[in-house]
């Protein structure tokens, strides 16, 4: 990493203390301005942060410069901190931040997000800081680039698992390009850390691996001393600032109530004459008046291109084979055809079961083992995506979507690029039981508004699916089941996903044809699905069926199509309540479409054993559902 500047001198110290000391005015000006913030911890970290704004290689003017050094703030809450030390580095007026902190349509928000520039990273779900700081590190050695990532968290936030697991990996890959800091106040939101929940922060560092720097946070020399020292260590290295909350003002020092309170009018004056500043609120709460939102775009942080990558040719399997082997073997074609592209892979312990190999085998520079460490594993690659760093997470269904729902829901607001491939959804899961049969993944990431969730029908589909999402930037879940699927086969017994077949997005799969009803599937049980459709052919009953292999974007002529029929099912490997079948009624119902409805889903938590004996088990079996659609439409 190199520095703007040599260490600062004695003079140059002075003058960033008075700084400083001019900042805890900001902050406590934007605080009661908008009577909501974080105060107390804004005025520990601050001391700090203005040393290391001072210091590292950022540039206002290029706030987006590839080889810039990168602040993420996990503790996002001390926002009014963050935006005083910018301010003072040059990347906007001090005025804009003070006037427009928490004001509806400005971007200086309650917690950090990327709009304003020199924010590398929205947080405020604390814990996960430390994994988008190494996911941000990782890109940068991927790439060789010399530049250093710094992840500044609170004390309290120690408490959370995630940043053991963010700790270990660093070590494992050997991040000397990342240094934490941690705001060591010792007071959260309930008082003394020690009381609400004990923990020995440095020894747990030390434990992993990580090398342990203690300061004195108010210190302005020591925490330039310990910056330099940190970024030539050979190892990771954590800061531990013994701080003050509140420091700078004799009734707010050591009070855990200014974590989350904020001064009146009458204490603001009173602790600006302490700070010896004058007090400008009158002046910020006329500009305050003034503002004006301007229509909501995304920053530059947020605009980003599709990797131009060769996408190859679809391999076309005809005979049983599973998705996920697919999938494998699609993401191993695109690494060979793309030596130098900027992939990776992330896997937690599964590489065998997601069938990951095949792109270690290509890439192993690029493949990262993280071990069962999926929290952390899901925000680091959002991270490493926003990097420049095209990234599939790839995990069970169970844990790559619902135990990292939040994670994911945070990369979506960092608008990321993350692929999250998931198998073993559904009751395929079979023989694994209920624990594992994650029966809800579209349910869930239909609550995340920029995540588009493919389900392939089988492995042709798959691989173009794959290629798809490879091409094209933003945010997909891909979720498959275990079993090994014999290819989609058209009416005149021709593989349906062949060479002639494009995927395209958005778009259903018309598998047969029919006017007495209309069959809509996902996923695995699309097999079943056209098994069900040529068994009731053999009595008369012709029905149509469609594949809706892209759920969140529905595709509204075959709904018509479908509505059309008078009688319309949705068939899933899902929970029955939150899958295929909500999502199309509530769109039929938008687009006026009145027919007969019924649904065919997961009812409740199902047992062990063979996929197909679950299936008819919880009454999906083909014959059932053959049988009921029969009676539905007489």
């Amino acid at each position: 990493m190199n520095f703007n500047q040599k260490p600062l001198n004695e003079h140059e110290l002075e003058e960033l203390e008075s700084l400083a000391n001019e900042a805890r005015g900001h902050i406590l000006t934007m605080t009661t301005l908008a009577n909501s913030g974080h105060p107390g911890g804004s005025m520990s970290t601050i001391d700090f942060l203005m040393t290391l704004y001072r210091l590292i290689d950022v540039d206002p003017e290029n706030p987006l410069k590839e080889d810039r050094d990168r602040v993420v703030m996990s503790h996002g809450h001390v926002s009014p901190a963050a935006y005083t030390a910018l301010a003072a580095r040059g990347f906007f007026p001090i005025e804009d931040a003070v006037s427009q902190f928490r004001l509806a349509g400005s971007i200086f928000e309650g917690h950090v997000e990327p709009d304003v520039p020199g924010i590398e990273w929205a947080s405020g779900n604390l814990g996960q800081g430390l994994s988008a700081g190494v996911g941000f590190a990782l890109a940068n050695r991927q790439k060789g680039l010399d530049n250093h990532v710094f992840v500044l968290m609170g004390d309290g936030e120690q408490q959370k698992g995630q940043i053991a697991e963010a700790r270990r990996f660093a070590v494992k890959y050997n991040l000397n390009n990342i240094t934490a800091f941690i705001d060591y106040n010792q007071l959260q939101i309930n008082g003394d850390i020690n009381n609400v929940m004990p923990q020995n922060i440095a020894d747990g560092y030390l434990a992993d691996g990580w090398d342990v720097i203690t300061i004195d946070g108010h210190d302005l020399e020591d925490c330039q001393n310990a910056i330099f020292d940190a970024v030539q260590n050979e190892n990771p290295t954590v800061i531990i600032a013994h701080t003050t909350m509140g420091k700078g003002v004799s009734f707010m020092e050591n009070k855990e109530k200014f974590h989350g309170s904020t001064l009146n009018e009458e204490q603001l004056k009173e602790a600006l004459k302490e700070l010896g500043l004058s007090n400008n609120l009158a002046e910020m709460k006329n500009l305050r008046a003034e503002f004006k939102a301007e229509e909501h775009k995304d920053s530059d942080a947020n605009k980003n291109d599709a990797l131009e990558l060769d996408l190859g040719k679809s391999i076309v399997y005809d005979s049983k084979t599973d998705c996920r082997s697919a999938w494998g073997n699609a993401i191993a074609d695109i690494s060979k055809l793309n030596p130098d592209a900027p992939l990776a892979v992330f896997d937690c312990d599964l590489m065998g079961s997601v069938k990951t190999n095949g792109f270690f085998a290509t890439s192993p520079e690029k493949f990262y083992q993280a071990g069962i460490m999926e929290h952390h594993t899901a925000v680091m690659a959002g991270a490493m995506s926003k990097a420049g760093i095209q990234s599939y997470f790839v995990d069970f269904g169970v844990f790559g979507v619902d135990e990292t729902f939040n994670q994911h829901r945070l990369s979506d607001i960092n608008n990321t690029n993350l692929k999250i491939i998931t198998t073993h959804v559904g009751l395929d899961v079979g023989e694994d039981g209920k624990t594992h049969q994650c029966i809800d993944y579209l349910g869930l990431m239909k609550n995340i508004y920029g995540f588009h969730t493919i389900v392939p029908a089988d492995p042709n589909q798959t691989d173009q699916v794959i290629r798809y999402i490879s091409g094209t930037y933003g945010n997909f879940l891909v979720p498959m089941g275990r079993s090994k699927l014999d290819p989609i086969l058209d009416e005149n017994g021709k593989i349906f996903f062949g060479e002639d077949y494009k995927f395209e997005f958005g778009k259903a799969d018309q598998l047969r044809n029919g006017d007495a009803a209309a069959l809509l599937v996902m996923g695995t049980l699309t097999n079943n699905a056209v098994k069900i459709a040529d068994k009731l052919a053999e009595s008369g009953i012709k029905i149509s069926v469609w594949n809706i292999s892209c759920p969140t974007k529905l595709d509204e002529e075959a709904l018509k199509a479908a509505a059309a029929t008078g009688n319309v099912f949705t068939y899933e490997d899902h929970n029955v309540n939150t899958g295929l079948g909500n999502s199309v009624a509530d769109k039929m119902m938008q687009m006026g479409l009145a027919c007969n409805f019924r649904k065919f889903g997961v009812n409740g938590y199902a047992m062990s054993g063979a996929s197909n004996d679950v299936f008819e088990k919880c009454g999906l079996g083909v014959e059932n559902i053959a049988k009921q659609i029969e009676e539905l439409i007489k």
